[in-house]
């Protein structure tokens, strides 16, 4: 019904009036600049200057998928009801809370001056596609200006995460008003500790990165692996070089000017998701006044700062307004209310520091240099593993990390009456955990525990502060440092194999577990006996690895997921258990019913829907890819093709997130490995690349899933990096607008 309406009513254009002066100075910039295709469609944009290679990225962005690049900053101005409908509306207030315009524009005003020029070339790159383009009808934005970069300043899909609140934790404060409630704070420890109940976790699959010194591999050479693990489409493979010494080759968010994770000729950085604390929930005591609210601190009453931000939605009838007054402390917005804790939220969600940081690491020319960029310590969402050309490999995990008194644990909801919980500010490049040419000649990151990141050589979990690394470990931790510790002699094609790696570790712990359920108490007159015997005889025969072919893993799979979420989280906050000490314990623990009724459950559901239990994983697990919707519609009856992979969770290594959806019987992945690539830093890189479907979001597109069958088989192309390499395999060699 949702997407009747969309189709029915339609969406608010406005007019694109450009200036004769702007279209004359974009049409001067474009004829600095050359855009080349390649035989895949990847641009290669080679610009005078660091700005005209910017403009020339972000036409190119447009040409390949304007949808997206637009909606990226719908939302990040927090206007996605205005596109979507009501339903979108308290996202929209999500982020109008921690993702203020004003101090965008304010930021953009006070930038220095190279920053400012790249963000007026990427608002001109995509307003000169718009003018010359004037077939396309934007959603919402028919004008593109330049501080909206400063909205979304590192790319990250972490980077408009805060805390543990959730969409519906606003939703549940601001639409019952619960600010007119009478509330106060209830400590329950020394340490000023509270209480929080219902608290929504996380269960994400994450990222990979591997660095390998020069010691481990063929060439003597160093080698990074960066495999980020994303919503499939979200990010297309660029290549963006100028005269000004800039030559980057690799993932760009849509819609942002820097690549998000890749690398240049002197060194190359992948990024992955951590859960380091770097955002805090404060527990507010509140009481009203004859003016509105006072919030305590320090033995004082300060006023409650109010702000009134009107809301768009589209409905059927039309734009609709809401007005909602929101609340501040000093802390931040606050953002909801658990039992009779009021909540702010303490964060830094966007940062023209990190704006600056994203752009200048692509510039860096090894690993000091790429040092003196981390130490703007503006990167709020991610590790980062590193390799250079002269054969340097590093790790930090985290960047942007508050100082804070050690005593207090600062997972939970902190006491916000008093000053003692304040961010100290913040810690330093060299303080936070992290491994520089660690002697095992290797570094692995898979959203696990800093602490096992180099073997031997790994960082001390004493040395650190609880806050700093809350990480537990996973099994794509376990599987990738097993990987990397037991081999020599890498090559670019053996990384690869590496990272595609797919034995699933925790099902070594679980499966043993279920066949001695069953061995222990399934007799050959139980009701269990005939529906159970060939499925356990196959899962005891299974090698705990993929295939398309492989009923035991379609088995195994469909069963883990009905043992409960705690066995799968990969994110833990200080002091939880972690997934492989969940599993084990989960494994020694669960009763046979716990174990043998899912499965049976499992074998009953294939049953009713396909006539038989004898499923192979590559007939359920498929990947299809009909249309550039930004939410795809799956259909059984249309085009689709076997995908061996699964959800990285399980412990292998490449990753591939899929459901079932309304309608379907078979699942379809949506989320998992993205932009893949393996670099090599010699004298001349070396360098091999997959990108999930195509670089193009045009249907009509040959480059709309030219890489499809190679993404689901794990098969890779040659990167050209050299322009003398592009120039033999050009698709086609033009300027914006011509």
């Amino acid at each position: 019904m949702r997407l009747l309406l969309v189709l029915l009513f339609p969406v608010q254009l406005f007019s694109q009036s450009f200036t004769v002066d702007e279209i004359n100075r974009w049409q001067q910039r474009a004829n600095n600049i050359t855009i080349i295709r390649d035989n895949w469609g990847i641009p290669h944009v080679y610009g005078k200057t660091d700005a005209d290679a910017v403009f020339g990225l972000l036409y190119a962005q447009c040409e390949d998928d304007f949808k997206r690049v637009e909606m990226n900053y719908i939302e990040k101005l927090g206007r996605k009801a205005e596109v979507l409908g009501e339903n979108e509306l308290y996202n929209d207030l999500y982020i109008r809370l921690i993702i203020d315009s004003a101090e965008a524009v304010a930021d953009y005003n006070k930038a220095p001056a190279w920053l400012k020029q790249l963000m007026n070339a990427w608002a001109d790159g995509i307003n000169y596609y718009l003018y010359t383009h004037p077939n396309i009808k934007p959603a919402l934005l028919s004008r593109f200006k330049p501080w909206y970069t400063l909205l979304w300043t590192d790319g990250s899909i972490g980077a408009i995460s805060t805390g543990d609140i959730t969409e519906m934790d606003i939703k549940y404060f601001y639409s019952n008003n619960l600010m007119q409630s009478s509330v106060a704070i209830n400590k329950t420890s020394a340490t000023g500790e509270l209480v929080i109940t219902n608290k929504e976790k996380k269960h994400f699959d994450g990222s990979n990165g591997f660095a390998i010194a020069p010691s481990k591999t063929e060439s003597g050479n160093a080698i990074l692996y960066i495999n980020p693990h994303t919503t499939f489409y979200f990010r297309p493979e660029v290549h963006v070089n100028s005269e000004e010494g800039l030559n980057v080759y690799g993932a760009v968010t849509w819609g942002q000017f820097f690549i998000y994770q890749g690398f240049n000729q002197h060194c190359g950085w992948m990024h992955t998701s951590n859960n380091v604390d770097v955002s805090d929930m404060y527990a507010e005591e509140i009481k009203k006044t004859a003016t509105g609210f006072s919030y305590k601190y320090n033995g004082k009453w300060l006023p409650v700062k109010q702000k009134s931000i009107l809301l768009k939605y589209k409905n059927t009838t039309g734009i609709q307004s809401k007005k909602i007054t929101t609340y501040f402390t000093h802390h931040g917005p606050i953002m909801t209310k658990r039992g009779t804790q009021i909540i702010s939220v303490k964060s830094n969600n966007r940062d023209m520091k990190g704006l600056m940081q994203s752009w200048l690491r692509t510039k860096a020319k090894g690993l000091e240099d790429y040092k003196k960029v981390m130490a703007l310590n503006a990167n709020t969402s991610n590790s980062t593993v590193f390799a250079d050309s002269k054969g340097n490999i590093a790790f930090w995990h985290g960047n942007f990390i508050p100082r804070r008194d050690k005593k207090y644990n600062w997972g939970k909801v902190i006491d916000g009456t008093t000053g003692a919980t304040e961010w100290k500010g913040l810690h330093n490049v060299n303080e936070i955990v992290h491994v520089y040419n660690p002697s095992t000649g290797w570094i692995q990151n898979c959203n696990s525990t800093p602490f096992t990141v180099s073997g031997i050589a790994s960082p001390l979990k004493k040395n650190y502060p609880r806050y700093m690394a809350p990480d537990g470990e996973n099994f794509r931790g376990v599987n990738a440092a097993r990987i990397l510790s037991n081999q020599n002699k890498f090559t670019i094609d053996k990384i690869i194999a590496a990272g595609y790696d797919t034995y699933m570790a925790a099902f070594e712990i679980l499966i043993p577990a279920l066949i001695r359920s069953y061995d222990a108490t399934v007799t050959a007159d139980s009701i269990y006996y005939q529906e159970l015997a060939e499925p356990i005889k196959i899962l005891r025969a299974w090698d705990y690895r993929v295939a398309e072919t492989s009923i035991a893993q379609a088995l195994a799979i469909e069963w883990a997921q009905l043992l409960g979420p705690g066995i799968r989280k990969v994110y833990i906050e200080d002091g939880e258990t972690d997934q492989v000490k969940a599993t084990q314990f989960f494994a020694d623990s669960a009763s046979p019913a716990q174990l043998l009724n899912p499965l049976k459950l499992v074998i009953d559901n294939f049953k009713s829907k396909f006539g038989k239990w004898e499923i192979a994983w590559g007939e359920l697990n498929r990947y299809q890819r009909v249309s550039n919707d930004l939410q795809q519609q799956y259909d059984d009856s249309k085009e689709s093709f076997p995908v061996a992979f699964a959800s990285s969770a399980w412990g292998m290594l490449p990753a591939y997130n899929s459901n079932y959806y309304s309608g379907t019987k078979l699942r379809y992945g949506t989320s998992g490995n993205s932009f893949v690539c393996a670099v090599e830093f010699g004298p001349r890189i070396k360098a091999k690349s997959v990108l999930a479907g195509g670089v193009s979001g045009d249907v009509n597109s040959p480059h709309f899933k030219d890489q499809l069958l190679m993404y689901t088989k794990g098969t890779f192309k040659e990167v050209l990096f050299y322009r003398e390499d592009v120039e033999k395999k050009i698709e086609r060699k033009y300027k914006p607008g011509k």
